[in-house]
Formats: structure tokens, C-alpha cells, sequence
């Protein structure tokens, strides 16, 4: 037996996918990418006025969702960092700046979100 034929699906035979959000206090996911190529902040709609070779962006994920206006706001008071993307319905934080500022503001936002706030944390990746 396949395992494709115990898992659910439609009346077609097309596989279902149920994706389900628990709400809990979290953040899934804080990573920096430093010295992103111009085309990531092209397809982004990120500003492409930088300095690509000490640049950064940071990528975080947030739960509840509308933390991620906390944590916006926690950057800009952190680093000059600028903000690419806030989105309060999914949660993203996308910021953009210098390497040593975008990782000042990503390691604030999780320090304050961990300490102050009690939520469950992931670790801080960079490539």
C-alpha cells in the first residue's frame, strides 16, 4: 500500500491539504540575510537605493499576528533600519539596513518578545 492512499482527499482523488494556525505566543522564525542580491530586493518591492555589499534583511514571523506591529515598531527604535514590510493579518516583519543594525534590531525584537513578553522563541539564523 502507497502512503498516498491514506492520506485525505477529494472526491476527483486530488490530495487535501488542511492547514490549521494554533494561536500561541511565538516567533517562528527570525533569520538575516546579509548581502542580498539586488534581484531579492527587486521582487521583493524592497528600496534598491542601498549599498548592497553591507546590507541586510531581516525576516521574521510573528503569533499572534498583530505582534508584528510590536516588533516594527521595536526596530525602528532599535537600529536605522528601514521597514520593507509589516503585515498584521500574517504576522511578517521584513526590515532592511546595514548588516550590524538589521541584526541589532532582529536580536532586540526577540530579546524583548522572550523576556518581557513570555513568548516561545526560535533561534536567530543568518546566512
Amino acid at each position: 500500500m502507497d502512503i498516498r492512499d491514506l492520506l485525505p482527499q477529494d472526491t476527483e482523488g486530488r490530495l487535501r491539504i488542511i492547514q490549521e494556525l494554533v494561536p500561541g505566543k511565538q516567533i517562528t522564525l527570525a533569520h538575516i540575510i546579509g548581502g542580498p542580491r539586488p534581484i531579492v530586493y527587486k521582487k521583493l518591492g524592497l528600496n534598491p537605493d542601498i549599498d548592497y555589499d553591507s546590507s541586510a534583511i531581516g525576516i521574521i514571523n510573528l503569533s499572534p499576528a498583530e505582534s508584528a506591529v510590536i516588533a516594527s515598531d521595536i526596530a525602528i527604535k532599535t537600529g536605522d533600519v528601514y521597514l520593507g514590510f509589516v503585515d498584521r493579518f500574517s504576522g511578517t516583519l521584513i526590515i532592511t539596513g546595514l548588516i550590524s543594525e538589521v541584526e541589532t534590531a532582529v536580536e532586540e525584537i526577540v530579546r524583548y518578545f522572550r523576556d518581557d513578553l513570555g513568548y516561545a522563541v526560535c533561534d536567530i539564523t543568518k546566512r
